[in-house]
This record gives C-alpha cells, structure tokens and sequence, in this order.
C-alpha cells in the first residue's frame, strides 16, 4: 500500500491588515495540523493560529531568519511526510516575491500533493492604503513590480536599471529600504528624473502605517530623517503625487 502523505498548503495571509485575509486562508488557518510561518503576517493574524495547531516559527522578519530557506523546505517536506496536513504561512502572496515558487518545486520533486492560496499583495494593497493608486489615466497606464534585495549569491543583478529609468509607469520595489540608496541612483544615473515622486510605506496596511513622501534626489536624505525602516514598500511615479488628495481619508488612522 503506497504511503499516504500529507497535503501542503501555500497561503498567502495578505499585506498585514487581518481582514484583508482571504475566507480561505482563515478556513485552512483554523483547520490545518501544522503552520510553518513568517513574522511577515503580522501578530493580528499569527494570532489566528489555534492552539490544536502544531507552530514552526520561521521567523523572516527584517532580516531576522531563525530558519533558512532549505530548513523551511526541509521542515514543510518532513511533516508532509509523516501524513499531516502543513499550512505554510506567507505575508502577502506566495509567488509575488515570496519564494513560493521554490517551495512548489521541491514538493513537487517530493510528490506531495500541495495548493496553492493567493493572497492580496502589498504592492497593491500598501499603496491603496495610502491614496496612491499603481495605475491611474492621468498618471499611469503601466505598472512594474520588481525586488529591492536580490539573491546576495548573483554575480550580477537581473534588473536592467537603464530599461527601468525609461519605463514611463510606476514602480513598485519590495524589501528595498536597506538598498534605496543604490535604488535611486541607478535610476538617476540612467535618466529618471530627480524630482520624480516617491513614496515609502512601512507596515502597510497595519494601524502604525507610516507614510514618507519625497523626490528621487532626497528621498534617502528624508528616510535617513524620518528612520524608516523595513518592512517597507517603495513607490516611484507622478502617482504619489495623488497621496496628498486621496490619503486624506486614512488620516485618523494612520500618520
């Protein structure tokens, strides 16, 4: 008799705000056996996590990784294989910039059965939360989502930087705060205009969000004022421009 193992869930839990989770998500939150997760979801929604449950805490938060990315598959992969059902907590969506991907492909080396549950990205949630909409007629008709933190093993990056300073829509850099510096001076360095509006959003979505708002040739000067830090998102385009007419809205929540 072929031995019968668990099935995998790749959940993506959304930016931070804990009812922008999916009625999915919350349904396989409250039923799995195991949770493998990130801090990344926030304690609203780690929080949701029942007691019955068995918690594998990953950490990933800011750079603080209690667990590499081998040990996550390791981890998922062996209680899979003891027959029990792995719900694998992911911030935002599993296959936007979450390594959901790499996940999938070693259970599927394995041949563990898994599904995968999309989640709401930051990239579109945190700048709606701040009045800045990704596309707008006047504004944008494009939108490219790109890492602020490649792989540190590559040789080289995969951004082509000069293509990117031409690209005449906005662009949203996840997990680019430690690297805003080198960010917007390959983008100035190639012909985008200094005073193109950029936003940075931290802990998007969340009752602390904070929004700072400045240009490509002072944005890391006002960041380095305000000391922003990571988890943050980073918004470049003439859409930002829209923050100060539709972010007032979220000024009682959020400074």
């Amino acid at each position: 008799m072929a031995q019968k193992y668990g099935k995998v869930y790749l959940v993506g839990s959304g930016p931070g705000d804990p009812e922008l989770l999916t009625i999915k998500a919350r349904r396989l939150l409250d039923t799995t056996e195991v949770v493998v997760y990130d801090q990344l979801p926030g304690k609203a929604i780690i929080d949701f996590i029942p007691d019955s449950a068995e918690k594998i805490d990953a950490g990933k938060h800011a750079g603080d990784h209690k667990l590499t990315q081998n040990e996550i598959n390791e981890v998922i992969i062996r209680k899979a294989k003891e027959g029990k059902n792995v719900l694998r907590l992911k911030g935002g969506d599993p296959y936007m910039f979450g390594r959901g991907g790499e996940e999938a492909q070693e259970l599927v080396a394995e041949g563990i059965e898994f599904e995968v549950v999309p989640g709401i990205t930051s990239a579109v949630a945190v700048p709606a939360y701040a009045g800045i909409p990704v596309t707008h007629r006047d504004h944008a008709s494009m939108v490219t989502f790109i890492t602020g933190h490649e792989d540190p093993t590559k040789e080289e990056t995969a951004l082509d930087w000069e293509t990117l300073a031409k690209f005449d829509g906005t662009i949203v850099i996840f997990m680019g705060v430690k690297m805003l510096g080198r960010n917007v001076g390959e983008l100035m360095k190639y012909g985008k205009d200094p005073k193109t509006p950029v936003a940075l959003i931290e802990r998007g979505t969340r009752p602390d969000q904070r929004v700072t708002v400045g240009i490509l040739e002072n944005i890391e000067e006002v960041a380095k004022e305000r000391g922003v830090k990571a988890p943050a998102i980073t918004i470049i385009g003439n859409v930002v421009s829209l923050h100060d007419i539709l972010g007032e809205q979220f000024a009682e929540y959020f400074d």
